[in-house]
């Protein structure tokens, strides 16, 4: 037996599984997401429902590879494409190994916490907590929230966290790391998302999109890519469609003289040159659609299920 042989035995072995973040809207899910993976994965916005689809980070933690499923929050819906959000935050929480179950202490009070937590003795996989934005309440109001949520419900582990500073994230990979299956990495190791990088780049100018405008326009507007050309000298072209239902909306994502989509695909172009690795050069087109909230096709590029009826 040669050396290298001698070392393979002694490797330890490898886990790896998938782990769902759920929560309220705007609980800091993605905020969490990207700081456990350690880079860009899931949009982030003050915005509530900006997650409209489960988006998967991959951390690397010692031998073990544990994949991330950020989902919509959970609300009550009242549209079609509601619905179809929170119908796919439930599915991903089904689908598994363990659940993160997500609460914003500064709004812990709220109606949407406790039927967040009646919900959760529907799922059978072990949960742990995670108290978000521990850095913004005293600290004996965070012992007695976490009392009350774990007599509410039997979690695994509680863990305190400030998702936007990093604070007590670690300790969340700390747990994981042994408690998965044990069995191969699913991903090769330098990956941080099984999402398309098309997927990824519509995402981040539907953030921008967002961050722009906040309430001028919005949940009636979608990006998708409909070109990726790499080029011979190793750039990337990107022609997008941003599609509004009205006409009036399709100004207001324009501006002034194109000043409002310029500055949109400044900020834009910028993130996804980072995610890509290489210079970008995007096209952005703003579109009326004026149904597009019960279009087919528009779910299955947000890669949610269309509700009927």
């Amino acid at each position: 037996m040669d050396v290298s042989e001698n070392n393979m035995q002694e490797m330890p072995p490898t886990r790896c599984g998938f782990v769902a973040l759920i929560g309220v809207p705007n609980a800091g899910k993605s905020t969490l997401l990207n700081a456990l993976v350690g880079a860009k994965v899931s949009i982030v916005s003050r915005k509530v429902q900006t997650t409209r689809t489960q988006i998967r980070g991959i951390a690397m933690h010692g031998r073990t590879q544990i994949v991330f499923v950020d989902t919509p929050g959970i609300f009550a819906p009242k549209r079609r494409l509601d619905r179809a959000m929170v119908t796919s935050a439930w599915g991903g929480a089904a689908d598994a190994e363990r659940i993160g179950v997500l609460i914003d202490v500064t709004r812990a009070d709220e109606d949407s916490q406790s039927a967040l937590m009646e919900r959760l003795g529907d799922i059978r996989q072990p949960k742990f907590l995670v108290l978000n934005k521990i850095d913004l309440i005293p600290r004996e109001k965070l012992l007695a929230l976490t009392a009350r949520f774990n007599a509410a419900h039997q979690f695994e582990a509680t863990f305190m966290v400030s998702a936007l500073n990093g604070s007590g994230v670690s300790d969340i990979l700390d747990h994981l790391a042994d408690k998965l299956t044990l069995g191969p990495w699913l991903y090769p190791e330098e990956d941080i998302s099984d999402a398309p990088l098309r997927f990824l780049a519509a995402e981040i100018t539907r953030e921008k999109l967002f961050e722009r405008l906040h309430d001028e326009l919005p949940y009636r507007s979608t990006v998708e890519t409909e070109k990726w050309t790499t080029m011979k000298n190793g750039d990337v072209r990107i022609d997008q469609v941003i599609f509004v239902e009205r006409e009036s909306q399709r100004k207001i994502v324009l501006g002034e003289g194109g000043s409002t989509i310029k500055r949109i695909g400044t900020a834009a172009r910028k993130d996804i040159m980072e995610a890509v690795d290489a210079k970008v050069h995007l096209f952005l087109f703003v579109k009326v659609r004026e149904n597009w909230l019960n279009d087919p096709e528009r779910y299955r590029e947000m890669g949610l299920e269309f509700p009927k009826g």
